[in-house]
């Protein structure tokens, strides 16, 4: 080394005609870099600066010279099947250090996991542990000890497969998101709108530009407002590896709206098409589309206001508009017909066959059975304890939509609410929901508990004021007679979620009515909403694990502890066998 550094040095002052150096030696750290600086007389006429790297311990010219390499530990990463076994190759006295940590490009290193150990060892790793930022570091414990480090999943296919298993989109109301995931990925997200039908997903790129993916970090995607049919995609090199609705549960189902996208020119001269599966479509074109046949109606609708902007700028917009109208004006027509037809072909048989009749007859109380089923009204009440506890609500009628029922709560009609009040709006729906043989739902929690007390507490005890757009507050003025009074039964139903609220915490007042522990008596729950029109206890509960499915990702947001990771597993002795 010695030898090195004096050879490059005389050769850098040979070339300046500047003479000869003596050289002699110093002390310098292992691994460490090292800056000599030399100039003539008289100073600073000429300068020559060398920056030189020394080895560290894994030279193979210093590992049998520098004492203090002879005890580093000596690591193996071997396959031992699907699995990775670490082999540690030292004396049975040498103490050492070992520590995984996730070598993050975007941030400070996360630690994994780190013990202190003795004599030999093998430590498998399971596979599904595997990501490229998965760092080894080792090093004996003595003072001033070299460490070292290698990285040996970086190009390890499992582990970019593992990596992209644990990454997850997580919703940030009210339109900011986040990727989270234990390493860095090279990729970019779009927004996508998702028609009702169930297609794939349609790229808004362009207008909206894409956007490097910073993982572990709030993004937000420049919308005015959001919809529940948009959606992000996350992409690598050209391939779609997520795809999350992340607005669905606090916006409701999606909708049969038409996206329509406004490109404007540079002297305010302006289109607009509809996207669809085949392309953007022209509004006022001669194609065989919906949006075609429907164009001078959908331009009347922008230019009315009908329709929702969700994004504007110099350059163009987008609008989201309703089809509702014209599609039950398309079919208004079909409908009578087949009612007209139907009719003729009942009275030609109730005149010709008695035996029909009863048939007919049968027939006939299973249609108006499964139209009430179909057309049963829920109203949903709770109190906003929180954000966490107001997605799990939206995600549990999000999913009871998908059956036979029309819910109804403040979360999806707070325009509604704020131009009504909160009493008129739930003294409309609560009349509307009784007058259609519906049920109204109490959904206690901490919060609505504290309140159903606070009403039922001594009179001479005024109570708090509350917030004036708070439903469930307003509703206990006329649900507590209701129950005080014993009009509950059959009107109303209870439930609580089981990891929330204890089963005795709820007052008793509410008892004289059916209440429910979720998620775990969620078909005894369902075939209550559902009443006389209730399915069979297998299709039931077919339902059942649908609905527990869908409350799933919102249940463990809202009861995950504070501080619990979000991916990755821990790493102990039972995550590998030592020897």
């Amino acid at each position: 080394m010695k030898r090195s550094l004096e050879e490059q040095l005389t050769q850098s002052l040979r070339s300046l005609g500047t003479g000869s150096v003596v050289f002699d030696c110093f002390e310098a750290a292992l691994g460490a870099e090292v800056q000599i600086w030399s100039y003539t007389q008289p100073r600073y006429q000429k300068e020559l600066n060398l920056t030189q790297q020394l080895p560290d311990c894994r030279g193979l010219e210093v590992q049998d010279n520098i004492q203090s390499c002879w005890a580093l530990p000596w690591l193996n990463v071997s396959a031992d099947g699907e699995d990775v076994r670490l082999v540690l190759d030292v004396s049975e006295e040498q103490r050492f250090g070992l520590s995984l940590y996730w070598n993050q490009v975007q941030g400070p290193i996360k630690p994994w996991w780190h013990s202190n150990l003795t004599g030999p060892q093998t430590i498998t790793l399971n596979h599904t542990d595997l990501v490229p930022c998965l760092c080894i570091q080792v090093w004996p414990l003595e003072p001033d000890s070299v460490r070292t480090s290698i990285c040996p999943f970086r190009e390890d296919p499992r582990a970019h497969r593992n990596l992209w298993r644990a990454a997850r989109l997580q919703l940030l109301p009210p339109l900011g998101w986040r990727l989270d995931a234990p390493c860095s990925l090279p990729a970019e997200a779009t927004l996508c709108w998702q028609p009702l039908d169930g297609g794939p997903c349609l790229s808004l790129v362009p207008p909206l530009p894409r956007e490097n993916v910073t993982v572990n970090k709030v993004l937000e995607f420049p919308l005015l407002k959001g919809h529940p049919n948009v959606c992000v995609q996350v992409s690598t090199w050209e391939k779609l590896q997520l795809q999350e609705c992340l607005w669905a549960d606090s916006l409701g189902p999606r909708k049969d709206d038409m996206l329509l996208v406004e490109t404007r020119g540079p002297q305010d001269n302006g289109s607009l098409c509809a996207l669809e599966p085949s392309g953007c479509t022209p509004l006022l074109s001669r194609a065989s589309t919906r949006a075609a046949r429907l164009g001078e109606q959908l331009l009347q609708d922008v230019q009315s206001g009908q329709c929702l902007q969700l994004w504007d700028n110099d350059l163009g917009a987008l609008w989201a508009c309703p089809m509702d109208k014209y599609i039950h004006q398309r079919w208004a027509l079909v409908w009578l017909a087949c009612l007209l037809l139907a009719a003729v072909l009942f009275l030609l048989l109730l005149l010709k066959m008695s035996r029909v009749k009863g048939w007919l007859r049968l027939l006939k109380e299973n249609i108006r059975a499964g139209a009430a089923a179909r057309s049963r009204a829920a109203l949903l009440l709770y109190s906003a304890d929180d954000a966490s506890f107001e997605r799990l609500v939206g995600a549990l009628a999000s999913a009871l939509c998908q059956l036979p029922l029309r819910v109804a709560v403040d979360l999806w009609s707070r325009r509604d609410l704020s131009a009504q009040g909160a009493l008129a709006w739930f003294h409309a729906q609560r009349r509307q929901t009784l007058q259609e043989g519906g049920v109204v739902v109490l959904l206690f929690s901490p919060g609505a508990v504290a309140l159903c007390r606070e009403w039922l507490q001594d009179a001479t005890s005024a109570p708090r004021a509350h917030d004036p757009h708070d439903a469930f507050a307003a509703s206990l003025s006329c649900v507590l007679p209701d129950f005080l009074q014993g009009r509950a039964p059959g009107r109303y139903v209870g439930a609580y979620f089981d990891k929330l609220l204890p089963a005795d915490a709820v007052p008793a007042l509410f008892r004289s009515v059916p209440v429910f522990s979720l998620p775990s008596q969620l078909p005894d729950f369902l075939g209550t909403l559902q009443g006389s029109a209730a399915p069979r206890p297998r299709r039931l509960a077919e339902r059942a694990e649908q609905v527990s499915r869908a409350l799933q990702p919102a249940l463990d947001s809202c009861f995950r502890p504070p501080g619990a990771p979000g991916t990755g597993r821990g790493m102990g002795p039972e995550a590998g066998d030592r020897t």
